[in-house]
């Protein structure tokens, strides 16, 4: 009797839902993740942001230049580091927004409008950057990266893949960005060598060089508007 009493209370109640695991279940409608994996998986991404910022846009090859700069300038903290990401950051913004409005334009409002789906979409968005990768990836780096990766040989540029494109791109800044704190180092070094020699040969030998140099380095470095023409160089760079 209780058997039976059990069988009828578990079907007036009706079909019943299967409990999450760990909160992971499907929403109300049952194609999607519920709200709370939603978060987590955002929190995640966006964790990931400004490794994404650092590495796929002008940021890197800005940051090693102004870095390599202070350094050759001897001024050891100034500026701060705060600073210099800070500008760093500007100027990256400056040069990226074109391609994060054609990346907005082509992807979210499309996806936004429920004509692509959020794979479509992704796609579509990732098109404009990697038109902007492609552009000052070396070609050495993407065909080491291809048979790193033992991709097909691409065709077309479009036929690249951001796993080959992303890696081969910040070898290709990072090549140009020392390449260009080699050539700020040598005015500097020219001057090094100069207060050395003379404080060594007028007998001032405690007196430590680069604390004679470094006014001169920055008096120099004044004078010609350094800050201008580095930025401006830099900005240059990436008008091709």
């Amino acid at each position: 009797m209780s058997g039976a009493a059990a069988v009828f209370l578990i079907r007036a109640a009706g079909p019943t839902e299967p409990l999450p695991l760990f909160g992971i279940s499907a929403d109300k409608t049952g194609t999607g993740l519920n709200v709370p994996l939603q978060i987590v998986i955002l929190l995640t991404l966006l964790t990931l942001l400004p490794a994404a910022v650092m590495c796929v846009t002008p940021f890197l090859r800005i940051t090693v230049v102004l870095h390599f700069l202070r350094q050759a300038l001897g001024t050891q903290t100034t500026p701060s580091n705060q600073v210099l990401l800070g500008l760093s950051l500007f100027l990256t913004s400056v040069i990226m927004q074109p391609v994060a409005a054609e990346m907005y334009h082509r992807g979210w409002e499309p996806l936004e409008a429920g004509q692509l789906s959020g794979a479509q979409a992704a796609e579509e968005a990732a098109r404009p950057l990697r038109a902007f990768l492609v552009r000052f990836a070396r070609e050495k780096d993407i065909r080491l990266f291809v048979e790193i990766a033992r991709e097909p040989q691409p065709r077309t540029p479009a036929d690249l893949d951001l796993k080959v494109l992303i890696p081969a791109y910040i070898l290709s800044e990072l090549k140009i960005g020392f390449q260009i704190g080699a050539v700020l180092f040598f005015p500097f070094l020219i001057i090094d060598l100069l207060v050395a020699s003379v404080t060594l040969s007028v007998g001032m030998i405690q007196l430590p060089p680069v604390m004679i140099s470094a006014p001169f380095k920055i008096l120099l470095f004044v004078l010609v508007d350094g800050w201008t023409l580095v930025v401006g160089s830099l900005m240059k760079s990436f008008q091709v």
